[in-house]
Parts: structure tokens; C-alpha cells; sequence
């Protein structure tokens, strides 16, 4: 795998965005629900691919944590959808799957994930699926407001130029 300086840095400024803008919260059950992280997944995993958009999400996560701003609810459910919404353009194209595995990954599989997260980690009772609703309802707005985003870059021709730029290969449907 050869490092890409220039994905280095765009996953910089997503972690910048979404660390500057973690105080944008809601406050769902047990968990503090970040629509910004689900943008900045999605846009990672759509121009980065799957291992920036992991890398990137994990970092967020990390020092959201060590402001106090997050908790570690934050690496499961970022990681998981970063991880799937990326697979899923790569291999793809589709921005509509990007979307759907943001939220799938996030909102379901990072909610299931974050059971163990809680209970032997954070000493919190929890019910398997008690963080799946909060964590699919803050995705969902988040991925929206991507789909928005990405939509407009697309029809611009925005979003072939970046990726152009990043050494993307892939086609854009």
C-alpha cells in the first residue's frame, strides 16, 4: 500500500471538521448522537476509500475523546460505517450504496457493536440493541445532509475533479 499525501491531508481537514464542529450534538438515550462524523464518513469513504475513511473516523473519534467531547461509543459505530460506506463505493460506484452503508454500518452494525463498548467498557447496562435507534436516527441525518453535498459535487462535476485529483480511478454513477 503506497501513502497518498494528498488523502493524508483531506482526511486531516474531515477529522479537523468534524473535531471543530463535535459540539453540534444530539443528545439521544444514553448516547450524544454527531451528524457531522456521519458527513465527514461518508464524504471520507466516497473521495478516500475504505482505509482513509477507517483511519480517518478513528482519529476523530480519539481526540473527541480526549477533549471530553466524545465518548467511546464514537469508534464503533464511525468505524463500522466508514468502513462499509467505503467498500461499498469501491467496489461499486454508487453513491446511493455509499449512503446505504453509512447508515447500515453506523446506524445498525456499529449500534450492535457498541453493546460490548458499553457493558465491559464503560460499566453501563445496556440492551443489545439499545444504541441502534439513536445511533440510526444521528446517521440518518448526517448521511442526508452528504447525500445533499455529494449530489451537488456530482452534478457539478466537483466530485470527478477531486477524485481525479486524489488518484481516484473509479467511475462516478
Amino acid at each position: 500500500m503506497q501513502i497518498n499525501i494528498k488523502k493524508i491531508a483531506v482526511s486531516g481537514m474531515l477529522v479537523a471538521l468534524a473535531v471543530a464542529l463535535s459540539g453540534f450534538s444530539i443528545p439521544i438515550g444514553a448516547s450524544r448522537c454527531f451528524p457531522v462524523q456521519h458527513l465527514c464518513n461518508v464524504v471520507a469513504g466516497v473521495l478516500l476509500g475504505p482505509v482513509y475513511g477507517v483511519g480517518m473516523a478513528f482519529c476523530t473519534s480519539l481526540i473527541r475523546n480526549l477533549m471530553g467531547t466524545g465518548s467511546l461509543l464514537a469508534f464503533p459505530g464511525s468505524m463500522v460505517g466508514a468502513l462499509l460506506c467505503g467498500l461499498l463505493y469501491q467496489y461499486t460506484g454508487k453513491l446511493t450504496l455509499a449512503y446505504l452503508g453509512e447508515v447500515a454500518g453506523t446506524g445498525i452494525l456499529g449500534g450492535i457493536l457498541c453493546y460490548p463498548v458499553a457493558v465491559f467498557l464503560m460499566g453501563q447496562e445496556a440492551a443489545v440493541f439499545a444504541y441502534v435507534m439513536p445511533f440510526l436516527m444521528s446517521t440518518l441525518c448526517g448521511t442526508v445532509i452528504a447525500a445533499v453535498l455529494m449530489g451537488a459535487l456530482q452534478k457539478s462535476g466537483g466530485l470527478a475533479y477531486v477524485s481525479g485529483i486524489l488518484g481516484q480511478t473509479r467511475r462516478h454513477a
